[in-house]
């Protein structure tokens, strides 16, 4: 009986996976440069690209391979050397590696049966979460090569998740098992194993991506049988090179082929977003590398709902165009007339194409083996004549099919304006009927002006983009400069989403919030126009690269008026309305830094007799009520949660949508940790700890009872509102030394007793202290 515990590592790869360690040709000889300047970019056979690279300075964080000479000819391995490399592709975003089995153990046996666990990937193997490797999905396959065991392939931490699984049939006796597959004979003879049916051996594809996996084998009912056990992670179609009766020489240690996939970490491109490639790329896609010009990056799909990946994103050279992407004009023209059997006539190379045409003189097929055939001149006096009078009817045909066809579209267009104009002006007066119908009527716009206001929606004038439209400058025939909304994608969400806007926005008045001076209902999601709000968001003014950002003064204001507006929806109209979308970039900003509240796209109405609604949950991760995304109940103390995250970005000057601490946490976790401590200053902006005074850990606690898990026990907007004013105000009279000793500690009391004001840390501690708990 073989030992227990298996490792299969890479000896034997050169015999069996020859063909493997041939690079794939990226470009053809004339290219010049597949790396940085100055970089190698050969190890052996194999060619490498940037994003890696074997010397320092010369590859992406992630991508550093290990060029080992000692053998003959050099491998290339991958990071300090787990694996392997025989391929890296550009175009399909791949490393073909040659790595290890899976290593199993005896996990526990008794007289009944035997349990045994095994174990592929990890940072031993140089895969990380968050890395830039994960196992390709559809392009590897999961092995079981055993009797009578079934084998549960997970992925996860401590929460594991079975993402598929097989079972392995067979008999064995005094000669051992018998392993069978489709095509094996059943004695056993060298008939090639094309796939395993489960009968001895079975497999999966790997159907899910990850770094790491765990395998757990357990026995079928009524065996108890000691036998061995083979379990593998390979490369699609590898596993039928072997015959049946060398199945169980893979103990030996052979070397395994697999297909990772990478992708360049960045959290810039959101989720099926591409976008085209220029110099100004580092800053441009959030990471290090540039990507050329004539190439488009496109956000990865690498992140698995089991596993930790960050965003990325994968780069490739348009059509027409070849090398690499990832270097600055990496991408150059293909001279397609260079290639055999592209023309057979005149080629003429032009940028991403070419022209093809038969030489003068000749006419035909130039595309097809002596398709150029010579003209007759006998019959060229007819043809010119025809040519003339053919000539003369086409253009007759082709001026009246155009003029026709004109017409055609300008009534279609016409017509289809008046359905989608009908169609909305139906669903936005449903939800005003009941208030003013005069609303829609005095705020519709046509289409026709927000086109020539927008120069027909010119990329030029775009101003960003929420999550719910692109935002355009606009001036309108009156010479008002206004921002006009306009949805990206046409699904009936959206055209919900922004009736909703129109609904709520027509009905507010407020210094606050952004107003909404009308809409156009000739499209199939209706297009929004707004003020115009010339100084940015709250997001860009806070997170600047710079050392000092806003003043603790002006965020200060800046928080007591955004929790005016928020108190305002909550409490001051007809029908309360919960945002449920607020973050630092719904929050824009005049020229004066006075707060303009926007994107009411996801907003609810509540009825006055309810105290919430249950709706599919809306938001964004990092500003999200974690109580709403568990239960789907809406409430108003969703918003509160929302706004305490605004307060612990004014304090910190951290983003809450990507902030991760040495440990793990997220923002809200980490500052309330932090706060209970006694350690806020170690996450408070240097800025803030200069600037303010005891009015900062005031604003700190109350941000903290802000995010409490449990929404009971967080105040109301107009609570906060009262206690934001109070600290507010206490901090001008301060500094216009008109307060006094007593009126600076002791300025906010609420209703249920909680004392805002001269709090000192052993306080705070204890206040927050269920908070954490609860985090």
């Amino acid at each position: 009986m073989r030992s227990s515990t298996v490792s299969l590592i890479p000896q034997s790869a050169k015999v069996l996976y020859a063909a493997a360690t041939v690079a794939l040709v990226l470009w053809p000889a004339a290219a010049t440069q597949i790396g940085l300047p100055g970089c190698p970019t050969k190890c052996g056979n194999v060619s490498v690209p940037y994003p890696f690279g074997i010397s320092p300075r010369c590859y992406l964080p992630g991508f550093n391979l290990t060029c080992d000479t000692s053998q003959t000819p050099p491998q290339l391995l991958l990071g300090d050397g787990s694996m392997q490399v025989t391929n890296i592709s550009l175009n399909d975003s791949t490393v073909h590696v040659i790595g290890p089995g899976m290593t199993t153990r005896l996990a526990s046996y008794s007289s009944e049966e035997y349990v045994w666990n095994g174990t592929w990937g990890g940072p031993e193997w140089g895969l990380i979460d968050g890395g830039p490797y994960v196992l390709a999905e559809d392009r590897n396959e999961f092995i079981l090569i055993s009797c009578n065991y079934v084998a549960k392939l997970m992925i996860g931490g401590g929460n594991r998740t079975i993402i598929n699984g097989c079972a392995s049939f067979c008999y064995a006796d005094n000669n051992g098992p018998y392993v069978l597959g489709d095509g094996t004979s059943a004695s056993g003879n060298s008939t090639s194993v094309k796939r395993c049916s489960g009968v001895g051996c079975c497999q999966v594809p790997i159907i899910e991506a990850a770094s790491s996996y765990v395998v757990y084998v357990l026995p079928l009912e009524n065996n108890r049988d000691m036998v061995e056990i083979l379990l593998l992670i390979a490369e699609q179609g590898w596993f039928g090179r072997f015959s049946a009766d060398t199945l169980f020489d893979l103990w030996n240690g052979m070397g395994i082929p697999m297909v990772l996939a990478w992708a360049v970490t960045s959290t810039e491109l959101r989720p099926n977003e591409t976008r085209d490639g220029d110099d100004t790329c580092p800053k441009d896609l959030g990471s290090n590398t540039c990507h050329s010009t004539h190439s488009s990056c496109t956000s990865s799909l690498l992140k698995s709902p089991y596993s930790n990946h960050t965003g990325s994103y994968t780069c490739k050279c348009w059509e027409g165009y070849e090398g690499n992407p990832y270097l600055s004009d990496g991408c150059q023209d293909i001279d397609e007339c260079t290639l055999p059997g592209k023309c057979y006539g005149s080629c003429t190379n032009i940028p991403a194409n070419f022209s093809c045409q038969c030489p003068q003189g000749t006419n035909g097929d130039p595309y097809t083996p002596n398709g150029c055939l010579q003209s007759h001149s006998s019959h060229l006096g007819l043809s010119i004549g025809l040519g003339i009078g053919s000539g003369a009817v086409l253009l007759f045909v082709v001026l009246g099919t155009t003029f026709i066809i004109r017409k055609v579209k300008s009534q279609r267009k016409k017509k289809l304006r008046q359905r989608f104009f009908n169609q909305n002006r139906g669903q936005l007066l449903q939800q005003l009927v009941c208030q003013r119908v005069d609303i829609a009527e005095r705020m519709i716009i046509t289409l026709k002006e927000l086109e020539k206001a927008t120069n027909n929606f010119d990329k030029a004038r775009e101003l960003g983009g929420g999550g719910h439209g692109t935002v355009y400058k606009g001036i309108l025939s009156s010479l008002h400069i206004v921002a006009i909304k306009k949805s990206k994608i046409v699904v009936q969400r959206e055209i919900n989403d922004f009736i909703n806007e129109v609904a709520i926005l027509s009905q507010i008045n407020h210094r606050n919030i952004v107003k909404l001076l009308g809409c156009c209902l000739e499209t199939e999601v209706p297009v929004l126009v707004y003020e115009f709000i010339t100084n940015g968001t709250l997001y860009h003014h806070l997170h600047v690269e710079a050392p000092l950002s806003l003043p603790w003064k002006d965020r200060l204001r800046i928080g007591v008026e955004t929790a005016r507006a928020l108190a305002y929806l909550h409490s001051f109209v007809s029908m309360p309305v919960i945002h449920r979308d607020i973050k630092s970039p719904n929050i824009l900003l005049e020229d004066n830094l006075r707060v303009k509240l926007s994107d009411f796209g996801a907003s609810r109405y509540i009825p006055i007799d309810r105290t919430g609604v249950d709706t599919v949950v809306q938001g964004t991760f990092g500003y999200l009520d974690p109580t709403y995304y568990s239960t789907g109940h809406l409430t108003e103390k969703s918003d509160v949660y929302s706004f305490g995250v605004i307060l612990i970005e004014l304090l910190t000057r951290k983003k809450p949508v990507s902030y991760r601490s040495a440990e793990g946490y997220g923002l809200v976790k980490h500052y309330v940790t932090l706060l209970s401590e006694g350690k806020l200053d170690h996450i408070l902006d240097p800025q803030i700890t200069r600037e303010g005074d005891g009015e900062v850990i005031d604003v700190a606690l109350l941000a903290a009872i802000c995010v409490k898990f449990t929404r009971e026990e967080r105040p109301t907007m107009r609570q906060v509102e009262m206690t934001l004013e109070s600290i507010h105000a206490a901090k001008e009279c301060v500094s216009s030394d008109v307060a006094d000793d007593e009126s600076d500690r002791d300025y906010c009391t609420w209703r249920n007793g909680l004392v805002v004001g001269g709090t000192d840390m052993d306080n705070m501690r204890t206040l927050v202290d269920n908070n954490e708990a609860h985090s």
